[in-house]
């Protein structure tokens, strides 16, 4: 068995060094824990951004998996499979939509409701060809392409991958007076994500994401909302959207859709929409192919109990009241976050974000930094209240509070 020192070196050596990971190695996982080569446990709180919030290795999902892989995983979209029409009809209806798009990535989600709303807006709103124009929020996180980072404020995901796809105009998150000015005659669609992880579990204020809606509607314009982070549980609800009773137009989901087994993620929306597609306009080979839409199902089949969006609820105003006890004291400046999700700014003084999610790792705890100074905590959904005042324990042992 290789060392974590061995197996880091070979990494660096070998792979790109577009990512640069806790300085651990991971061999196996199971439920909110993993294990690395040495044998040491990891209490993981961070849940794959997301797309583990049904925990690792879940023996529904382990086991829908198997048995499909028994039968067939990949046919393509040139012929018909018969998981097909259930996964769509059944995302569809947790949705309360009508038509569903399947892909792979977020970022092939996003991209594809990008040009669901360009198409849209040229062949029902009647939008002068290639004069479409889409609203989207400072701060975003919508995925590495071309086309997304045209639009991202972040430095280090933009800088140096130009030239840049035109047709988007960026205005303050949260900000709706910004938001109706920058909305003219050719928007076609505002898309934003109703938290935003990556900026650090940033919350709009209360009543935002019903005035998107309110004036996207007025203005004939598509809301679309990237729900693949804050979507499926991890919130509380649902859909985060749901905590202000807005349903958006467009749906973009993935991550937790494909249950932390296989890459799985859509778009969700009604006819009059997802309708302006006609064969050979646009697809994927893997897209909807017949492993992920077993895995899928199952999902959807566990989100309708609701028993996932109690424990985010539940757990998740446990571990904000934790949280908020460390405001104040001279090691957190502020915390963030709805349900089982959290940002937390560390005071200068006590460490950089990465620092002390190095220290976490050292005491067997995960967690991931960003913007310097903050920590994400995204504990999978299945986590007990033991394990996470165990993972909270070690961060008041880190803080010094």
């Amino acid at each position: 068995m290789s060392t974590t020192a061995d197996a880091i070196r070979a990494a660096d050596a070998h792979s790109a060094h577009n990512y640069h990971p806790l300085p651990l190695v991971v061999a196996s996982a199971e439920g909110t824990w993993m294990t690395d080569v040495e044998g040491r446990r990891y209490l993981d709180m961070l849940a794959g951004y997301s797309a583990l919030n049904f925990g690792h290795g879940n023996r529904r999902l382990i086991d829908a998996a198997r048995a499909q892989l028994e039968r067939v995983t990949l046919t393509s979209r040139a012929f018909h499979h018969d998981r097909f029409a259930d996964f769509c009809t059944e995302l569809a209806a947790l949705c309360g939509k009508e038509m569903v798009l399947p892909m792979n990535t977020g970022a092939e989600a996003v991209e594809t409701a990008v040009k669901t709303a360009r198409k849209w807006g040229y062949e029902v709103k009647g939008v002068p060809d290639g004069h479409a124009k889409i609203v989207v929020a400072a701060d975003n996180f919508h995925g590495r392409t071309t086309t997304i980072v045209s639009f991202s404020t972040d430095h280090e995901a933009r800088d140096h991958f130009g030239p840049y796809t035109p047709g988007f105009e960026i205005v303050p998150y949260g900000d709706l007076t910004a938001l109706a000015h920058a909305v003219t005659e050719n928007t076609v669609a505002v898309l934003l994500e109703p938290i935003q992880g990556e900026a650090g579990v940033l919350v709009p204020p209360a009543g935002y994401l019903s005035g998107v809606r309110e004036l996207t509607r007025e203005r004939n314009v598509l809301f679309m909302a990237d729900e693949i982070q804050s979507g499926l549980g991890r919130t509380g609800r649902t859909f985060a959207c749901e905590h202000e009773g807005v349903v958006p137009d467009v749906y973009i989901l993935g991550k937790a859709l494909g249950g932390g087994v296989v890459p799985v993620s859509a778009v969700v929306a009604d006819r009059d929409v997802l309708g302006v597609f006609r064969p050979g306009e646009h697809g994927s080979t893997f897209g909807g192919n017949p492993l992920a839409c077993a895995v899928a199902l199952e999902v959807i089949a566990m989100l309708r109990t609701g028993e996932f969006q109690g424990r985010a609820t539940e757990l998740g105003e446990h571990l904000h009241r934790e949280l908020n006890l460390l405001v104040g004291g001279g090691a957190v400046t502020a915390v963030r976050g709805r349900g089982l999700w959290a940002g937390v700014d560390i005071d200068p003084s006590r460490g950089t974000g990465r620092e002390i999610s190095e220290k976490l790792m050292e005491l067997g705890v995960l967690v991931k930094d960003t913007h310097g100074s903050t920590i994400r905590i995204a504990p999978p959904l299945v986590i007990s209240k033991e394990d996470l005042d165990w993972g909270l324990a070690q961060l008041r042992s880190v803080l010094g509070a």
